[in-house]
């Protein structure tokens, strides 16, 4: 609903020294055109680090030249000492157009959908730049400008699997028909083999046209790796994951690396994160999950939100304060087509004061929000809810709410953010739910809860799992960078 308004640099590459005739570069001051870096003397090995970690920017998801240092490099190589100092200004340059990238991403403020509301923190590198060189840091600076997350780093490795598949030329299409399950036999069994195999190792290809129930499971490991229900028979969602090109799926796996740039540095080690595009609520304690939980999340056009925040209290039975666009849309339109649709689903009509008027769904068995709302700031409106209509979450395609979050289990997440307080006990919670009154409980302490819109991620197994980019936001991103390049950042 929606309420009224770092693992080492991998494949890196030989580094050549600088030439034994400028093993130390102090820059003379810079023309008024360029930045002025006269105060960085560059020594050799500093050059060469500068030289690798730029040339392999490739390896976190960015254009393969697009923070390319040779001619820089080049220029460093002169025996003309102002073609060096020049040389170095675009080494430098491009070393903190590179960190603000690899750190923050590659959007301006000004280049974020509405609805990107999880937004990186503003980055100068210029004064860490700096500091690392003259205290002889350089390395270990570098090494934390990525993610520091798990996530990011496993889908780096990712990053270069696809690249290798996409090198070999990626997969082709499967030629769509009736379903095949275990025992079919024909080309399009042997072309199905050999489509899993490119992504899953395990499968061994052989000349054999049968479905047998090897096949079965390799179609069942695709099928959760895309999030869908893991029947074992190839149909058409199924079909349609597998004929998603190799380029998409590069697409995918850079965009949701950029997303992880737009996360702090340090996540809070008890929180709540919600994967909008899976619909899975995760509860962190400690820094590992504890609770993990389906979820309802907005459909297309009425999109959940990506957005960090605080969650302060929980509402026990509460009414449902109805926004006037989803009042205006469906629920008077269900009064006028049948007369008394709101009294019997508990509506009533309450005047604002200002000649206008309200919907409020009373708490109770028919309220929308069910028994429990979980409450935290946001310019959006949105929050996590109970509700009563439970089939949704045997679903494997769960983006069905106006854009709040809806779950699978509310009373035992409330219950374990109350836990410790000694008013909210399990047995006070329970009798307050059971009484119908509605009641605000304030959380002991408030925990952070992300939403977030991942796409690409990678599992234990080390295998790269996909879903489906229902609001586009992939492509939105993958286009809007694409627009930024023209210039390195």
């Amino acid at each position: 609903m929606v309420q009224s308004q770092r693992p080492p640099l991998a494949g890196a590459r030989p580094v050549q020294s600088a030439p034994q005739n400028a093993p130390l570069i102090q820059a003379p001051r810079a023309s008024v055109m360029q930045p002025d870096y006269s105060s960085v003397q560059l020594r050799s090995e500093q050059i060469d680090l500068l030289r690798q970690v730029l040339g392999d920017a490739y390896l976190h998801g960015f254009e393969l030249r697009a923070f390319s240092p040779d001619q820089a490099i080049a220029q460093l190589q002169s025996r003309d000492a102002m073609t060096r100092v020049v040389g170095q200004t675009q080494l430098i340059s491009l070393t903190l157009a590179y960190a603000k990238a690899v750190r923050t991403g590659r959007l301006p403020v000004s280049g974020f959908m509405n609805a990107w509301g999880l937004r990186p923190a503003a980055y100068d590198p210029t004064p860490e730049f700096y500091a690392a060189v003259q205290q002889d840091r350089l390395a270990d600076w570098l090494a934390t400008l990525p993610p520091p997350y798990t996530g990011y780093q496993t889908l780096q490795q990712g990053l270069v699997t696809y690249r290798d598949i996409a090198a070999r030329g990626g997969w082709s299409p499967l030629v769509a028909g009736p379903e095949l399950k275990e025992g079919a036999t024909g080309s399009r069994v042997v072309a199905l083999e050999a489509r899993l195999a490119v992504e899953d190792p395990t499968v061994a290809v052989d000349a054999a046209p049968v479905f047998d129930a090897a096949l079965t499971q390799a179609v069942q490991r695709a099928q959760k790796r895309f999030g869908l229900n893991p029947t074992g028979t190839l149909n058409k969602a199924t079909l349609d994951a597998l004929n998603v090109p190799v380029e998409r799926r590069l697409d995918q796996i850079t965009a949701n690396m950029e997303r992880w740039r737009w996360l702090p540095q340090v996540l809070p080690a008890d929180r709540i994160q919600v994967n909008i595009a899976a619909a899975i609520l995760s509860v962190f304690s400690h820094d590992t999950p504890t609770l993990t939980m389906r979820a309802v999340t907005g459909r297309p056009g009425d999109e959940t939100p990506m957005l960090s925040s605080m969650i302060h209290s929980i509402v026990l039975n509460p009414p449902w304060n109805v926004p006037s666009s989803i009042a205006a849309k469906e629920l008077w339109p269900k009064e006028r087509k049948s007369p008394g649709y709101l009294r019997r689903n508990d509506f009533i009509v309450i005047p604002t004061g200002d000649g206008g008027s309200r919907l409020q769904q009373k708490a109770g068995p028919k309220a929308a929000l069910g028994q429990v709302k979980f409450d935290f700031n946001n310019p959006y409106g949105v929050y996590l809810h109970d509700t009563p209509s439970r089939s949704k979450f045997d679903s494997f395609s769960r983006l069905a709410s106006h854009g709040c979050v809806r779950l699978q289990k509310p009373i035992e997440l409330a219950k374990a953010l109350l836990a410790g307080d000694a008013t909210w006990t399990p047995e006070k919670i329970d009798a307050t739910l059971a009484s119908g009154d509605t009641v605000r409980a304030k959380l002991p302490q408030q925990i952070a809860v992300f939403l977030l819109y991942w796409t690409a991620y990678v599992t234990p197994d080390g295998q790269v799992n996909f879903r489906d980019d229902p609001y586009g936001w992939d492509r939105e991103l993958v286009q809007r960078i694409a627009a930024l390049r023209s210039g390195p950042a």
